[in-house]
């Protein structure tokens, strides 16, 4: 009777044993990032279909199956994601062309309504790819062995941290620091070689190279103060509280405006205003006039492209 005790206690602490071990686990293996990968070869003709499909899955596990952080994500923090790459020319020998849309969207505290993190579209993709090859990136070697392979994982790892420090902004001042510093090290390691564009300052005002500018630029300290009271004092309180919650997002609008009158045309306010046009024109639709008519105001001459839709919610 007591060896069939002892026996009993025995297999009821290796079995809490196991359930401890298994939940360890699955918490330090879950990643921060949860990416819908679409790679959309239709523009062209003459290629391999499959090695496209197999490309998709081999973006899907860089993104998804990479730590890219030391920080503890549940599976339920995760980051939701979209990435389309979408192929438009095949240069010969395995080089393409292509763009990338990228999404993220962040959950809203007590709802289940998910608010744009961001939406853009980068035009700048040129890569190299043979089929199974290996998809690998090192922030100490971000160059690689073939500039324009590494060109493909660079740019994939450069958006990684891009969202990153926007979820993390989102939920603590000045959170996302740490990623903006790692899309920073990217381009000033980026891989150079002819076809290859995107990380310099000279090739644009609206690319890689500006986008982290403006994320790290003094200038744009205030920014980071909005995508934090933005979301948690105005987007995660409006479940509870329509009215303050509006009331601090309309103070946010002040902020970028005072933002907007030093650095007016700046990509980071652009990017900002892409992702969240839609989201701004619903809260203050509802907003009294006098509120509601303040708000199109500011948002028409902040974010001009977009001008016509905050015109009517006068």
């Amino acid at each position: 009777m007591k060896i069939c005790i002892m026996v009993n206690n025995l297999q009821l602490k290796t079995g809490f044993l196991f359930l401890i071990i298994l939940f360890a686990t699955v918490f330090v293996q879950a990643q921060e990032l949860r990416v819908n990968v679409t790679v959309n070869s239709n523009q062209i003709s003459g290629s391999d279909k499959k090695m496209f499909t197999t490309l998709q899955n081999s973006i899907k596990e860089f993104l998804n199956g990479r730590r890219w952080s030391d920080d503890v994500y549940t599976p339920a923090e995760r980051i939701e994601c979209n990435f389309l790459l979408n192929i438009t020319g095949d240069m010969g020998g395995n080089q393409y062309k292509a763009t990338l849309t990228i999404q993220a969207t962040r959950p809203v505290f007590n709802s289940g309504y998910v608010s744009s993190l961001l939406n853009m579209q980068d035009n700048n993709i040129v890569f190299r790819y043979v089929e199974f090859q290996p998809l690998e990136f090192s922030d100490n070697r971000v160059v690689g062995n073939d500039p324009l392979a590494s060109n493909l994982t660079a740019t994939l790892a450069y958006y990684a941290y891009i969202i990153l420090g926007l979820d993390n902004d989102s939920f603590s001042p000045r959170g996302g620091d740490a990623f903006f510093k790692k899309a920073l090290n990217i381009v000033s390691n980026a891989p150079d070689g002819k076809d290859i564009a995107g990380w310099k300052p000279f090739e644009g005002n609206r690319n890689r190279y500006w986008l982290q500018d403006n994320l790290l630029n003094v200038k744009f300290s205030r920014f980071h103060d909005v995508m934090y009271q933005y979301h948690r004092q105005g987007l995660d309180v409006m479940y509870d509280d329509m009215t303050k919650g509006r009331g601090a997002i309309m103070n946010c609008l002040n902020m970028l405006y005072a933002v907007y009158q030093d650095i007016p045309n700046s990509m980071l306010m652009a990017t900002f205003f892409t992702s969240k046009s839609d989201e701004l024109q619903k809260i203050f639709s509802k907003a009294p006039p006098q509120e509601k008519s303040r708000a199109a105001q500011l948002l028409a001459q902040m974010d001009v492209t977009n001008a016509a839709k905050y015109q009517q919610m006068k």
